[in-house]
């Protein structure tokens, strides 16, 4: 667990989430991971055992619902997390730091990947600008039996443009439909959202630097 979740800080807050009504073992562990903004995801050893431990001690209480555990916070539990406001406070200072630092973690790793990939793609163009120019031509030259250079230049950058608008065209229709698709089974977090907008501007840069002569 991370520093956030020490010295009983996560037994606490599993007190927390269930103060809003019972939840089952992977409502409680995705809970979690949403108020992480993705960014952390519990896993099953580490909370069900701390449930067990409430449980244990009467603070929590469970019902089986067909394969599934669900949870209830008991009054003594209630009571507990009455005593403990304070405390529950800072842990939610702690967990909204600890987001912000992740956060940051994750944004300075796409944009160190980022600049590679430009880099990677100004090299690409290079390349390909030389390989364009035809063996033995220079400037106002035209390789033997080519079309008139104007026209030549002209219908390749429009077939090339045309190339290159099909596959933002692509990459922004397969982009909405993972969006709306995640969408449906789950919340977009705060994370993801800058996530995006990160990669689209690192992206947008890469793809000016490419393209300029």
């Amino acid at each position: 667990m991370p520093p956030v979740f020490a010295h009983g800080a996560l037994r606490l807050y599993l007190l927390a989430l269930l103060e809003s009504g019972p939840k089952h073992g992977y409502e409680i562990i995705k809970a979690l991971g949403e108020r992480f903004g993705g960014t952390y995801s519990p896993s099953a050893g580490t909370v069900y055992p701390r449930l067990g431990k409430l449980e244990e001690e009467g603070l929590v209480a469970t019902e089986n619902d067909g394969r599934r555990t669900n949870y209830s916070i008991t009054p003594a539990g209630l009571a507990e997390l009455d005593s403990r406001r304070a405390e529950l406070a800072e842990v939610e200072a702690a967990i909204s730091a600890s987001v912000r630092r992740l956060a940051d973690e994750l944004r300075e790793d796409i944009r160190s990947n980022m600049r590679g990939l430009r880099a990677d793609l100004a090299a690409s163009a290079e390349a390909a600008r030389a390989a364009a120019v035809p063996a033995g031509a220079g400037p106002g030259r035209s390789a033997p039996g080519a079309p008139p250079e104007a026209a030549r230049h002209s219908a390749e950058n429009t077939r090339l443009l045309k190339e290159a608008e099909l596959m933002v065209q692509s990459f922004r229709d397969d982009m909405r439909v993972e969006l709306r698709r995640h969408a449906g089974s789950a919340h977009l977090t705060p994370v993801a959202l800058e996530t995006v907008r990160t990669v689209l501007d690192q992206a947008r840069i890469a793809i000016r630097n490419s393209i300029r002569p």
